[in-house]
């Protein structure tokens, strides 16, 4: 079986890379540029491969291409937090000013237009509905709406993976521990990059941010609770 993988460079699309490559027996990855504030993420993706590549040794050859697909348009035609150098609020709908609208919908299709010549059946995602933002496009009914419509339009059968729909930052830790032991754990802390402001002059315990922005405050209370002593 194959897959390709939506790799951010974030904390949860590397926990969904190591749990593609411990399931699937080809996995390539495939990350955006859409002119994101944070688009040190990007420079990170390489790092975060090689390593998991060099410390992973049963993964390495299933570890196939990376691709990365320009999608300046999205910056172009919207002003959010995440493009745009402004302050990060809510919306007049309650929603975060984070969210770029229609996002996910073009990364699953991008992705499964780049699968479907390569005999890529299997999309693995990191949306989750438990600790997010309130963003629709990560909402489970989204994810299998956009699975039919992929399968329809192009007449093929993906399926839509999505390892941490229903656990929480603390449970993403964990399995990323269950994954790869204390060295996925440490390499998590160390490459991966998720705050929203692009900020990574700022070491913390569960890695570098501001520290401040709503994906910092989410990854810290992952990690306190991951960290926390058992009852």
């Amino acid at each position: 079986m194959s897959a390709i993988v939506l790799f951010s460079g974030g904390q949860d699309s590397t926990a969904c890379l190591a749990w593609a490559l411990e399931r699937f027996d080809r996995v390539e990855t495939i990350g955006f540029d859409y002119h994101q504030r944070h688009r040190i993420e990007l420079s990170q993706r390489p790092v975060i491969r090689a390593a998991l590549a060099q410390k992973f040794p049963r993964w390495a050859p299933k570890l196939g291409p990376d691709h990365v697909i320009d999608l300046s348009a999205l910056a172009a035609i919207g002003a959010t937090a995440m493009t745009q150098d402004i302050a990060i609020t809510l919306d007049a709908s309650g929603l975060p000013n984070t969210f770029v609208p229609g996002r996910n919908l073009l990364f699953l299709t991008f992705a499964a237009a780049l699968a479907y010549p390569r005999g890529l059946r299997h999309i693995v995602g990191g949306m989750c509905e438990t600790d997010f933002s309130g963003y629709p496009d990560c909402r489970d009914d989204t994810i299998k709406a956009m699975q039919a419509t992929i399968n329809l339009g192009m007449d093929s059968h993906f399926i839509i993976e999505t390892p941490l729909m229903w656990i929480d930052k603390a449970a993403t830790w964990r399995l990323a521990e269950t994954l790869g032991g204390q060295a996925l754990v440490d390499l998590t802390v160390e490459e991966t990059h998720t705050c929203y402001l692009g900020t990574r002059d700022q070491k913390h315990d569960w890695g570098y941010g501001c520290g401040t922005c709503p994906a910092c405050q989410l990854r810290a209370e992952g990690w306190r609770r991951f960290r926390a002593p058992g009852p």
